[in-house]
């Protein structure tokens, strides 16, 4: 059994770890941190965990192999170059920070002292998403020239998201930071380093941070990445798009179409192939990969993160700097 300390229960998904790891027979947890004192101590007592106010003091425990920080985002940093320096396992929720230099800052820590790092990136391990980047790395789809990524919400719509969710300070930002990460690093993994990005973000109903957004970036060989993301949107599926001078592929959630020449005849048209079995959840990955000291899995390791956070620091950017506004 692993052990493990919950830092923080800040993220929304805070919760829905904790019953992961209770129901996988694998983790124990030990300890639990926040800087909400009430809201640490209420938690701990649910999960049967001891509170502990001095992040420093828990992580001085010989006992905990291993941290889950869902603090906020702007916190990521301070708290994840600690547990580094005390040695103990990473897993967090993304983004890993706001800027590029925080996450230098992380990895330095992490490569220095040798722990495990992996960031929650679950959309790469779904089937669609697994058959894309086998198509893609076989050439299947030949050069690729578009790549469309979409996950979006009605959490400010509906109502349902909490308030402090659109304090800047704490989230570094709205839906782009937030939801946004997962359509940005699917563009990463299939893409690699982008040369340009910019982005367009709005906020009709009148948040503070971003609602609704769209980042649009150039990869190598004139390659473009759209990822969308919004608090705005209901019934809106998880999009993959990818198109190129060989094939396309699209999938709204797992229902897939794909053609290529290299397959069958391109004129055709569109048919459902087969898809592989998808990954675990990264958490129950990293549980896996310190039970048994095999390092960070495959796309979900500190290099991984800091590509997410490029892309999400120049969208943010980009739409600070680069939109025209068109006057009658």
């Amino acid at each position: 059994m692993v052990k493990v300390a919950m830092l923080s229960k800040w993220h929304v998904h805070a919760g829905g770890y904790a019953n992961m790891l209770k129901n996988s027979g694998k983790a124990e947890i030990v300890a639990v941190w926040d800087d909400d004192a009430a809201r640490g101590e209420a938690w701990a007592k649910e999960l049967g965990a001891e509170f502990i106010a001095d992040l420093d003091a828990l992580l001085a425990r010989d006992d905990i192999e291993a941290v889950i920080c869902d603090a906020p985002t702007t916190a990521h940093r301070d708290i994840l170059v600690k547990a580094a320096k005390a040695g103990k396992h990473i897993f967090t929720e993304k983004a890993l920070a706001p800027t590029v230099a925080e996450c230098l800052d992380v990895k330095a820590a992490v490569e220095e002292s040798g722990v495990t790092f992996v960031i929650s990136y679950p959309q790469r391990g779904r089937p669609c998403v697994q058959f894309a980047k086998k198509m893609i790395e076989e050439g299947a789809f030949g050069k690729v020239t578009l790549v469309r990524t979409r996950d979006a919400h009605s959490g400010v719509s509906g109502n349902w998201l909490p308030d402090y969710w659109f304090d800047k300070n704490a989230a570094a930002g709205g839906a782009m930071m937030d939801l946004g990460c997962h359509p940005m690093y699917l563009l990463a993994w299939f893409l690699g380093k982008p040369k340009r990005v910019t982005g367009l973000f709005t906020a009709p109903y009148g948040k503070p941070v971003d609602e609704n957004a769209v980042a649009i970036a150039e990869f190598a060989d004139g390659a473009l990445g759209v990822a969308e993301t919004g608090f705005i949107s209901a019934g809106s599926p998880q999009t993959v798009e990818i198109y190129g001078t060989e094939g396309s592929m699209i999938a709204h959630g797992e229902d897939v179409t794909f053609q290529s020449s290299k397959y069958s005849d391109i004129h055709r048209g569109a048919f459902k192939p087969s898809l592989p079995e998808g990954k675990p959840a990264p958490l129950m990955q990293f549980i896996d990969a310190v039970a048994n000291g095999t390092g960070s899995p495959a796309g979900l390791g500190i290099d991984d993160a800091i590509a997410l956070t490029e892309l999400l620091e120049n969208a943010y950017k980009g739409d600070a700097a680069n939109a025209i506004e068109v006057i009658d």
